[in-house]
C-alpha cells in the first residue's frame, strides 16, 4: 500500500518546511489522548498522539481504536503512532491490529537492541514490510540509547549515530523516520548527575538533519530535563518529530491523584485533562508549531 498521505509523514513534512517541531505525546490513558487533543485544537496546532506497545497490550485495540478516533476526528491533524516496539510480541500486537483493519499511522519498529547493525537491519526489515503493506510508516532508530521507559527493556551502552552508515541503513531497512542516537538517554539526567545539554551532541545531529533533509524526518527521543533552549535548538538543526513522556504525564497523574482524594471523579478528571492540556500548549508554544494548523 502507498504511503502517499500518511497522516505521520505529512504532518512531519511540513514541520520540516516550516521550521517547526511536532510534539509526539506519549499517553497511557483516554484522558491524557483527550487533554492532548483539547490541547492541540486549542493551540491550534498538528501533534502526534504516541502509545507504548505496553498500553496497546493491557488496553487493547479498543483503546487503539479510540485513540484514532479522536485523533483523526480533531479540528487539527494529529497522528497516532506506537513508540518502541522492541520485541516480537509487541510489533505482533500492533502490526497485526493494522493487518486486521485498525490501521495507526506509524510505529517505531526498534531494534537497537541488536548487537550489529546488520542484525538490527535484520530483525526491523521484514516487519516494516508488513506495516508499509497496512499503511503504515515506520521509525528507526540507528545507534542505541541507554535508558529505559514505561515497561521498555532498560538498554545500557551507547552507541552514536555514525552518519557514515546511516544512509546504507535506512535504505536497506526501508524505514520513513530516523532516531538518531546523539548522546540523548531514555530516562532521568539528573539522577546519574548528567547536564543533558552537556550530553547531546548538536554537531552530530545537525549533520543528520542535513544529510535527510526533505528525504527522512529526525526523530529525537530522552527528552526528560531538557532545558527549553536545547528543544529550540534541535528544532534549528532539523529534528521536527520530539517525542515528549514525562514532561506531561507527571503534572497529569499528579492532578489526578490529587483530584480523586477530595473530589466527585467527573471533576477530578476534568482537571487533569486541563492540566495535561496546558503543559502540552506549553510546548505547542515553545516549538513554534501554535497556530501552524
Amino acid at each position: 500500500m502507498s504511503l502517499a498521505g500518511n497522516r505521520t509523514l505529512d504532518i512531519l513534512s511540513k514541520a520540516e518546511k516550516g521550521k517547526y517541531g511536532i510534539l509526539a505525546q506519549s499517553c497511557y490513558d483516554s484522558t491524557m489522548a483527550l487533554g492532548l487533543v483539547r490541547a492541540a485544537e486549542r493551540a491550534k496546532s498538528p501533534a502526534i498522539l504516541q502509545l507504548f506497545p505496553i498500553t496497546v497490550k493491557a488496553l487493547g485495540g479498543e483503546f487503539l481504536r479510540f485513540c484514532l478516533d479522536v485523533a483523526h476526528n480533531a479540528s487539527v491533524p494529529i497522528a497516532v503512532h506506537l513508540d518502541h516496539a522492541t520485541d516480537e510480541e509487541a510489533l505482533e500486537i500492533s502490526v497485526g491490529l493494522a493487518e486486521r483493519g485498525i490501521p495507526f499511522d506509524s510505529i517505531m519498529v526498534d531494534a537497537s537492541h541488536a548487537d550489529t547493525d546488520e542484525e538490527n537491519i535484520a530483525i526491523a526489515k521484514p516487519w516494516i514490510a508488513r506495516c508499509h503493506a497496512a499503511g503504515v510508516a515506520t521509525e528507526v532508530e540507528l545507534g542505541r540509547l541507554e535508558g529505559g521507559e514505561a515497561g521498555l527493556r532498560v538498554v545500557t551502552g551507547t552507541v552514536f549515530t555514525d552518519p557514515k552508515k546511516a544512509e546504507a541503513f535506512m535504505k536497506e531497512t526501508g524505514a520513513d523516520i530516523l532516531a538518531p542516537c546523539v548522546g540523548n538517554r531514555h530516562g532521568s539526567y539528573h539522577f546519574l548527575g548528567l547536564k543533558p545539554e552537556n550530553e547531546w551532541d548538536m554537531e552530530l545531529l545537525q549533520t543528520l538533519g542535513d544529510q535527510f533533509k526533505g528525504r527522512i524526518p529526525t526523530c529525537a527521543h530522552g527528552t526528560d530535563e531538557l532545558p527549553d533552549s536545547l528543544f529550540e535548538d534541535m528544532i534549528r538543526r532539523g529534528v521536527s518529530k520530539i517525542n515528549v513522556n514525562s514532561w506531561c504525564r507527571d503534572p497529569y497523574a499528579e492532578a489526578l491523584s490529587k483530584g480523586l482524594a477530595s473530589k466527585p471523579f467527573p471533576e477530578a478528571q476534568e482537571e487533569a485533562i486541563e492540566v495535561m492540556a496546558k503543559n502540552c500548549e506549553r510546548f505547542f508554544k515553545l516549538f513554534n508549531s501554535a497556530g501552524k494548523a
